[in-house]
């Protein structure tokens, strides 16, 4: 294939958040580009985050993004400020998507609907131009080092520049199965190590299935190291299910575990607006108003019903004994496990049940400022495919528009 021009100077392959925000952007500074996704539509994976209502950034200051990317953060210093948080705003406002902040500083639509910021992307890929074909990509073609097209299932597409979006190996029925991995690996890119990252936990003990469905709201969940020192902590909802432990605060305190080798643990505060002496006199009021009842039926008030045997038991407080008969030892485990109810962690649950992939694309064989492979012309990285990841709370899909925009704004393009 000669370098003349060509029908199509850039094909993208993904169609996520990263692929589509690459191929408008492309197209809008007048490239010819082709976008490819092997799904029926494009941004499936992007209309189920955040519970299908898509935390799509985090309205703070590129310092406080970098200081939540734990792998990584120095390759992300460039694209950070090429097109920070702010710009990812004023890009999806300035498309008609109206948005808000939350707690944590998360940034959501304000119609709460993933579907409004993926509607939106689709009509930004429309008006610029960019020819969409749903097929799935084999192979990225090159000659003496460079890019010279793509080979799909239906054929060869001759192009000059590839934007590999294929984003990681979690939600697999989105259609992230690790293909760019492989890809990249044949044209000899390092891929790291791949795990997952925001991901449901394992625990091993009983008491965890003995209170599977059980929901919890407004509870502290704090991580500790084997040594016991306090790496994560946070209030929001959990739940527990048959092989431990999941829910919001659960999926954050993963990200923050970075070797499942060495053992965890969490603690859980039931009552974290009281302290150890208020909880105390709470509790010897409810013991005075039950004092003649087994403590099996003298906690509904403080727990909830599937929690009362499960706490009892680690209290070791046999459960027909009458309250007015508990000891002070007692009464203290009680309120101990209330305030910081132990488990063990075993693991992570696999990565199809995770939200984001830790691991990818080398960066060391990436250009931080164009996102273009230092090892083949023309071969550009954007996205959840790269080694870069990030705590819960819009830091991935920043990470996603930021590398995006970066490749699609290079001046190398032209080369």
């Amino acid at each position: 294939m000669s370098m003349k021009k060509q029908a199509t100077d850039i094909c993208v392959i993904g169609g996520g958040a990263a692929g589509m925000l690459a191929a408008g952007i492309a197209a809008g500074r007048g490239y010819k580009v082709v976008l490819f996704e092997k799904n029926p539509y494009t941004g499936k994976k992007l209309r189920i985050t955040g519970k299908g209502r898509c935390n799509l950034t985090n309205n703070s200051s590129v310092r406080d993004v970098l200081d939540n990317i734990p792998t990584n953060s120095r390759f992300m210093y460039s694209s950070l400020y090429g097109f920070t948080p702010q710009d990812v705003m004023d890009f999806f406002e300035g498309l008609g998507v109206r948005l808000k902040t939350e707690r944590g500083n998360r940034v959501f639509p304000e119609s709460d609907k993933a579907e409004d910021v993926v509607n939106a992307l689709r009509g930004f890929l429309k008006k610029n131009g960019v020819v969409q074909r749903f097929e799935q990509v084999t192979d990225i073609l090159t000659e003496d080092g460079r890019v010279v097209g793509v080979k799909s299932v239906n054929g060869e597409t001759p192009c000059r520049t590839v934007f590999l979006c294929t984003g990681g190996k979690s939600y697999p029925m989105t259609g992230s199965t690790g293909d760019g991995y492989r890809m990249a690996a044949r044209l000899g890119h390092k891929v790291t190590e791949i795990k997952p990252s925001l991901v449901p936990l394992v625990c091993d003990q009983s008491f965890c299935r003995d209170m599977t469905g059980l929901s919890l709201k407004n509870v502290t969940l704090t991580v500790y190291d084997q040594k016991g020192k306090k790496i994560y902590s946070d209030l929001g909802e959990m739940m527990f299910t048959h092989f431990g432990i999941t829910g919001p605060l659960v999926l954050s305190a993963s990200s923050h575990i970075r070797d499942y080798s060495k053992k965890h643990y969490v603690t859980i505060d039931m009552k974290p607006a009281l302290d150890m002496k208020k909880l105390d006199a709470r509790l010897l009021r409810d013991f005075e108003k039950y004092s003649n009842k087994a403590i099996i039926n003298a906690l509904g008030e403080l727990l909830p019903k599937s929690m009362i045997p499960v706490m009892i038991r680690l209290a070791e407080i046999p459960e027909d004994t009458k309250v007015h008969s508990i000891t002070k030892a007692q009464r203290m485990r009680l309120l101990e496990n209330i305030k910081a109810m132990r488990i063990d962690i075993t693991g992570p649950r696999p990565i199809d049940e995770a939200i984001i992939t830790s691991g990818g694309i080398s960066v060391k064989e990436v250009d931080p400022t164009t996102m273009e492979s230092k090892l083949v012309k023309g071969l550009y990285f954007a996205g959840e495919i790269l080694d870069v990841d990030a705590y819960t709370g819009g830091f991935n899909l920043q990470i996603a528009w930021s590398t995006a925009y970066a490749a699609a704004n290079s001046e190398v393009l032209d080369e």
